[in-house]
């Protein structure tokens, strides 16, 4: 597992003024995989008895400890008495639903209490019933301070099952060490100086968002045949050789060893790799906006515990101590006013705290029926691989 986030954003830039950045209502892609009945998957909560919470997390998605500064994990654990066993080991979604449908689909202990995953993969455990409904008298912080346009999704009407741990962008980065800069998806895909020294992501999702945008379509609302174009103009970039690979949060080791001078990227990946060299842009397109979200699967042992977590979190001068860190859209009412305390610098960076003229210009991708969702995930791993 790679030691480079997937999520913690670009300090260079200093703020996203250029942003070409379409409402922050996301949208989920759910499919059905084998659907249980909630009533028939009994989870036994041992909360009480035991002060334990086994997470899954992608990596460098959380604040650390460090000389002079307490992590919000160890304050957590200081506060609840609850030992968390913290592990980053989700580096992209069907990566990580391969490790865990059988023990879901079968009713059995993944043998964790949470994870994070993103909407479309998130709708598609809640839809196949592997997912537990949390407790809202529990979790208040969530409901009270959500931020409006994550409040409700299709896909987890008042966000009775889930909850985000933090959203982004996807984009693109290069480094400017071995290629000149890179503005639009379009060049990524067609430039001769950059034929077979890119990677795209193995998130549909967001590459074939920004291959509609390319194409001029709505990734919120496009038909077949401008589905078809966008897959079209996908395959001929792969058979023209211009794409070196399509990866998972592991991109940008390549980049910075210059195996891909440019790439398809979540919007945090650049700053963990410590690289002047590495710079993330907005594609002129425009971005695809995601966010992850907490989640307690069946079976899970501790989801008292893990509302607990979801409360601790949802408290906005917690929430602003990690987001000071992983530089990525806060889900937080007042966590902007508590980052003045956190660190002043920030309270006006949009890569955290986005405007509405900088969220009126992102995309979420369209909900998907199952039939839908399988049917153009084929398509899509079909160049892919």
């Amino acid at each position: 597992m790679t030691d480079v986030d997937r999520r913690t954003l670009l300090r260079g830039i200093g703020g996203i003024a250029a942003l070409s950045t379409s409402a922050l209502v996301l949208g989920g892609c759910g499919t059905s995989g084998s659907k249980q009945d909630a009533a028939d998957c009994i989870s036994k909560d041992l909360s009480g008895s035991e002060k334990k919470l086994i997470v899954s997390n992608w990596p460098e998605y959380i604040d650390e400890d460090d000389d002079g500064y307490t992590s919000t994990l160890t304050e957590f654990e200081k506060v609840t008495g609850i030992k968390v066993d913290y592990t980053a080991d989700v580096n992209d979604n069907d990566e990580f639903y391969a490790k865990v449908k059988n023990q879901l689909g079968a009713c059995t202990s993944t043998k964790r209490d949470m994870f994070m995953l993103t909407d479309w993969m998130a709708a598609r455990m809640i839809q196949s019933g592997w997912i537990q409904k949390l407790d809202a008298a529990k979790v208040p912080n969530l409901h009270a301070n959500i931020i409006d346009g994550l409040a409700n999704v299709g896909w987890d009407k008042n966000r009775e099952y889930s909850a985000p741990w933090q959203s982004g962008l996807t984009g693109i980065a290069y480094n400017k060490s071995k290629v000149k800069e890179v503005r639009s998806f379009d060049e990524l895909l067609t430039r001769s100086d950059l034929k077979g020294r890119i990677s795209l992501l193995k998130e549909m999702n967001d590459t074939m968002g920004l291959m509609l945008l390319s194409e001029g379509a709505d990734p919120s609302d496009f038909s077949d045949d401008e589905w078809q174009n966008a897959l079209d103009k996908l395959a001929k970039a792969k058979s023209d050789g211009q794409i070196r690979a399509f990866t998972g949060n592991e991109y940008i080791q390549d980049l910075t060893a210059g195996n891909v001078v440019a790439c398809e990227a979540w919007s945090g990946d650049v700053a963990a790799a410590e690289d002047e060299n590495l710079v993330f842009v907005p594609a002129e397109e425009g971005l695809m906006i995601w966010a992850d979200n907490m989640l307690v699967p069946n079976k899970a042992t501790h989801k008292g515990n893990a509302e607990e977590w979801i409360n601790y979190y949802y408290e906005p001068e917690v929430a602003a101590k990690l987001a000071a860190f992983v530089w990525y859209i806060c889900p937080v009412k007042g966590a902007k006013e508590a980052m003045e305390k956190v660190d002043p610098s920030l309270v006006d960076n949009e890569l955290i705290f986005p405007t509405e003229k900088t969220l009126s210009q992102t995309h979420p991708f369209m909900e998907l029926n199952a039939k839908k969702q399988r049917e153009y995930s084929r398509d899509f791993k079909g160049i892919s691989g």
